[in-house]
């Protein structure tokens, strides 16, 4: 008797398994046959773009007069053609691989309101607004996607979830200046440290011009300023109104570049306690920009004795005992 109730217990925990596996094994996508996500709809008649990710990064877009800029950043330009690739891909989108029909697996799917891994928001021109949802990648190369307000979910391989970044750095050129090095013939650093002078009197040689007959300068320090000051990368724009917290009433330091036809100014202004960022501004652009704190702590910090050459102690004499 009591081995046929353990038979009959391991028959129901067989049937049990077989009914989970039925349950939670991963179904693979159905094949119907599907159709664009967008009908009638083209790059060119979006206005309006936003890329959100499960960190909290936020980037707005927007298209004015054919290209793209940032609007939260008093229309700083981005990368249209980027920007126009990216929506070339998410309009192809197409519903021919349906994952599932159901609410319920939303979350699971990272394509819910609250749990996704990419949220892309855009308007038309007519005023037309569409949510788009990339969640998980089940297999390398293809992820899941739904479109707001339906409870559908497809997988696509058209579209990554890297293509939609939602930090700026993709989607502006971070290179804020770049000025060749060899045509600045003059330039002048103005920091706490001083003011310092410096002329080109050869290809590779500079002069500080109030050097002392005891003094050497090294020439590495003297180049290293000014690849600093003709080389700038932003972390992002700011804008172009300059704030009292921007601190450029009394930056922090000051560049002045002579070249043969023009005179490029940078300036350093206040730090960002929270990110420990600059902010810059060159007389070459009208926007102030964010800049990372190595890229411009030679220019802040520089003092004289970091511009000369260091002197080897001199040996101990001895003490003739």
């Amino acid at each position: 008797m009591i081995k046929r109730q353990h038979q009959l217990l391991a028959g129901v925990l067989i049937v049990q398994l077989v009914l989970s596996a039925v349950v939670f094994w991963p179904r693979p996508f159905t094949a119907v046959e599907g159709e664009p996500l967008f009908v009638d709809l083209e790059a060119g008649d979006i206005t309006l773009l936003a890329l959100e990710d499960a960190a909290g990064n936020l980037t707005r877009l927007a298209q004015v007069e054919g290209g793209w800029v940032l609007p939260e950043a008093d229309n700083y330009p981005a990368k249209t053609n980027d920007v126009v690739s990216f929506l070339d891909r998410l309009l192809a989108l197409r519903t021919d691989r349906l994952v599932t029909r159901g609410d319920a697996s939303h979350r699971r799917l990272g394509v819910s309101p609250d749990e996704f891994v990419r949220r892309i928001s855009f308007q038309t021109g007519g005023g037309e607004e569409q949510t788009v949802y990339l969640g998980t990648a089940p297999r390398f190369g293809s992820v899941h996607f739904r479109l707001g307000g339906q409870s559908e979910t497809y997988l696509t391989s058209e579209l990554a979830t890297h293509d939609a970044a939602a930090t700026i750095s993709t989607w502006v050129d971070l290179t804020y200046q770049r000025l060749e090095q060899e045509d600045v013939q003059r330039f002048t650093l103005e920091n706490g440290g001083g003011t310092f002078v410096f002329e080109r009197v050869d290809e590779d040689l500079w002069v500080l011009l109030d050097l002392d007959e005891d003094e050497t300068l090294d020439l590495a320090a003297v180049r290293g300023v000014l690849r600093r000051a003709a080389s700038v990368t932003m972390r992002s724009p700011l804008g172009r109104d300059v704030r009292p917290e921007y601190g450029m009433d009394a930056p922090a330091a000051r560049v002045t570049m002579e070249l043969d036809d023009t005179t490029v100014t940078i300036l350093v202004g206040a730090k960002d306690a929270e990110d420990a960022s600059y902010v810059v501004k060159s007389s070459e652009s009208e926007y102030y920009v964010s800049v990372a704190e190595t890229s411009v702590r030679q220019l802040v910090e520089t003092g004289r004795e970091d511009l000369l050459e260091q002197r080897p102690d001199p040996e101990e004499e001895p003490d003739g005992s």
